[in-house]
């Protein structure tokens, strides 16, 4: 069973400047409401029982939005007819229930966040979701695990994207596709178009195995001087761990540029 999700939210967000100097870029609104609370409503209706977030220990606007007590309860005496006031706190309080902070007091890359969890991961799977990528119409998630129960493997969201466009992307290439899935035996982070083996790109959803710790631990730092997921997701590939591609039927929308962030208001409006 897969009831975990590791959430990395110690990224500077430097795309969505000067907005996220002020505010997160993961509790920046989107139809009054922060792409993280979209994800996480995403994962709960998937079966999942926890959140792990990776945060800054210098940024605590984040563990404040949801464990804002004192503030809700001053306002809720004052205005007791409120409904959406109280519907709002009711929200919130059930999400602390579930939600446990861990601390990377600078952006080390997703490796490092995931190696940060150790102590809470206690299933053989977890999920890892990345707050920029939402995908919406049809749960990703719930796709992602149903795709696991049935392999038992480890599992990666992927689309279609451009083949002009593969060197922005983690690309994947494969064997026995199926119409919804398929066998990875390769990653490639943003190879060069001659170099890429499709044009199915990873986008930010990891059913990761729990012994993927263990090769994080030893794992050299990459690019930027970080330790990437994507290297320790490669080694095991090369070990024949078993590793799905799950082509999700959800609309896709990237939150983590200017451009999209403008553009997910819209596009959410359209699916929800």
């Amino acid at each position: 069973m897969v009831t975990q999700a590791i959430i990395p939210l110690a990224g500077l967000g430097t795309r969505l400047l000067p907005l996220s100097s002020v505010i997160p870029k993961e509790l920046l609104p989107i139809n009054g409401k922060p792409n993280l609370e979209y994800i996480m409503e995403e994962c709960i209706e998937a079966g999942i029982k926890q959140f792990i977030f990776v945060v800054p220990k210098n940024r605590p606007s984040i563990k404040k939005y949801f464990f804002n007590d004192n503030f809700y309860k001053k306002i809720i005496k004052k205005k007791k007819n409120d409904k959406r006031l109280k519907s709002v706190f009711k929200r919130l309080k059930q999400f602390q229930k579930m939600i446990k902070f861990v601390y990377q007091n600078k952006p080390e890359g997703t490796g490092h966040a995931v190696l940060k969890c150790t102590k809470y991961l206690k299933g053989t799977h977890f999920l890892m979701l990345l707050a920029d990528d939402l995908i919406v119409k049809k749960n990703c998630s719930k796709e992602m695990i149903s795709l696991h129960k049935k392999t038992r493997g480890s599992i990666i969201a992927t689309t279609k994207v451009k083949r002009k466009t593969v060197s922005r992307w983690g690309i994947l290439g494969f064997k026995k596709k199926t119409r919804n899935s398929f066998l990875i035996n390769e990653v490639i982070e943003k190879p060069k178009l001659s170099e890429a083996p499709s044009n199915y790109a990873i986008i930010g959803r990891y059913i990761l195995p729990k012994k993927i710790l263990s090769v994080l631990k030893s794992q050299g730092r990459g690019k930027g001087g970080e330790i990437h997921i994507t290297d320790a997701i490669k080694t095991l590939v090369k070990r024949d761990e078993k590793f799905y591609g799950n082509i999700f039927k959800g609309k896709y929308i990237d939150c983590g540029t200017m451009d999209g962030f403008i553009k997910s208001g819209i596009a959410i409006s359209k699916y929800l």
